[in-house]
């Protein structure tokens, strides 16, 4: 039982491995330190998986627990504010991921808590039943931990899974206000509340490509523009549902979800979605 139980943590570990490693390789890579963080716990996953095949050791099993749980907390705080400046929302394949990761970390942490075999000669400096006794309250108690973690972690995911996203995301009404706003020297055009706006790359003038998931990282700019002092040409596009888009030399506009203040421009230079994000800059 125990053996089976092993060999499913070592499969959960490596799906999870699977899902961030795909993730990487369609843009997760471009975005700043979040990018090495995924291939470290890519190859963290791999090689755990790997080991816990041909293992026992209890050391391992509980370096896979605490990496699937380290990775699903940074995961949670990525969705309920930011984790390095990187905002998060609900995708497929954070649920899926989210879901492994909970499971993985009962499962391993299960078979680091087995119970110990009756002969093995305990290392308290204390008489072996004495010994005994204190090793099986330290399992129980411990296992109790491990309960209240999982329930916790299920419950958490649960709750944040409806996220509401960043203040960035909010658009305007009827009149859309756009302005200049410096970010790191550079002029860039900014919402009324001095979020910075980004084109896609992918978009054409007339037409979006960014709907369902990349409209959640990507807010459209909706509305009919009301600039003043910025030079260029402002029009609008009708998206797919009827919502007129915000146009600017010819792209798209659009704010980030990741930017939780006036001034960043964290979404610069990301490649995500299915293609490039830039901040727009302003025309002289």
């Amino acid at each position: 039982m125990w053996r089976v139980l092993r060999i499913c943590g070592s499969v959960l570990l490596i799906s999870t491995g699977i899902i961030h490693l795909d993730l990487y390789l369609t843009g997760y890579r471009t975005i700043p330190t979040i990018g090495w963080l995924f291939l470290l716990q890519v190859i963290a996953d791999f090689v755990l998986s790997a080991a816990l095949i041909v293992s026992d050791r209890r050391l391992v099993s509980a370096a896979g627990a605490g990496l699937v749980m380290s990775t699903l907390l940074g995961y949670l705080l990525a969705l309920r504010i930011s984790l390095f400046g990187f905002r998060e929302v609900r995708t497929t394949a954070g649920i899926v991921a989210g879901v492994i990761e909970i499971a993985g970390f009962a499962l391993l942490a299960a078979f680091t808590l087995r119970p110990f075999p009756r002969d093995e000669i305990p290392t308290s400096r204390f008489p072996k039943r004495i010994g005994i006794v204190n090793r099986s309250v330290a399992l129980r108690a411990s296992r109790w931990a491990v309960v209240v973690l999982t329930v916790q972690a299920a419950i958490s995911l649960g709750l944040l899974l409806p996220n509401p996203g960043a203040a960035s995301t909010k658009t305007g009404g009827p009149a859309v206000l756009i302005k200049v706003a410096q970010v790191k020297g550079i002029s860039v055009l900014a919402n009324a509340h001095g979020y910075t706006l980004y084109w896609f790359a992918p978009d054409s003038p007339t037409a979006s490509r960014c709907y369902g998931t990349c409209a959640a990282y990507w807010p459209p700019l909706l509305g009919v523009p009301a600039a003043t002092g910025v030079a260029g040409s402002f029009t609008t596009l009708r998206r797919s549902g009827g919502a007129t888009q915000v146009t600017y030399n010819g792209h798209p506009l659009y704010t980030y979800v990741g930017d939780s203040a006036p001034g960043q421009a964290s979404g610069n230079r990301i490649y995500l979605n299915g293609g490039w994000w830039y901040e727009m800059k302003a025309s002289s």
